[in-house]
């Protein structure tokens, strides 16, 4: 691959268009399982108390402890205020995280049809290393780093030669052309950093 020229700004028109997809939701079955056996479990505890105290027959310890502390307290009671912000706050989370889609660490790809129902992601470290493959090959680059984000893509790279504005623009016309070839939904904006490469001593 031939490097652009220095100083050439990347072409706003070549922009790729974000397009409307959907984002992966993650089937999330170990916490579903974790959580239905724990409900089960529960359920199954309070379930042979019931039958326990229908064949007359002493309940549990605890559940006789927790009744006689409910009764002498309030709803105004501190204890109370606190266990139930605790249960609100946990119930929130748990709201939150099933309507959360996951798997952050997939990029969604732009359909080749809208109407065909087919969808493609990439990976983050995937598109994280094809970037720095084609931040590697301009002229000045010794090192890249590349972090690969869902707005945005963050490239850190070290010039043994050559002035760093000139790297800097070089980089950020291979990177526009790179995310455009990465064919992403939802194209992240390059941010590049470029310093001078520290020289060894000998």
């Amino acid at each position: 691959m031939t490097a652009p020229a220095p100083g050439r700004a990347p072409d706003p028109d070549r922009a790729p268009v974000p397009v409307r997809v959907a984002r992966f939701r993650s089937a999330r079955r170990i916490p579903a399982a974790l959580t239905a056996l724990a409900v089960l479990g529960v359920a199954g505890l309070f379930l042979y108390d019931l039958a326990a105290v229908r064949a007359h027959r002493p309940g549990m310890q605890w559940r006789r402890e927790l009744v006689r502390q409910l009764e002498g307290r309030t709803p105004a009671d501190p204890e109370v205020l606190i266990g139930a912000a605790v249960l609100a706050l946990a119930g929130a989370v748990l709201l939150f995280l099933s309507l959360a889609p996951g798997l952050r660490g997939v990029l969604q790809m732009r359909p080749p049809d809208p109407d065909a129902g087919v969808r493609a992601g990439l990976g983050r470290k995937a598109a994280a290393q094809v970037l720095r493959d084609r931040a590697m090959e301009v002229s000045g680059v010794r090192s890249a780093r590349v972090a690969v984000g869902r707005s945005r893509v963050v490239v850190r790279a070290a010039s043994h030669f050559r002035e760093l504005d000139d790297v800097r623009a070089d980089l950020e016309e291979v990177l526009a052309l790179g995310i455009g070839e990465l064919g992403l939904a939802h194209p992240p904006r390059p941010r590049v950093r470029v310093t001078r490469a520290a020289v060894g001593k000998r």
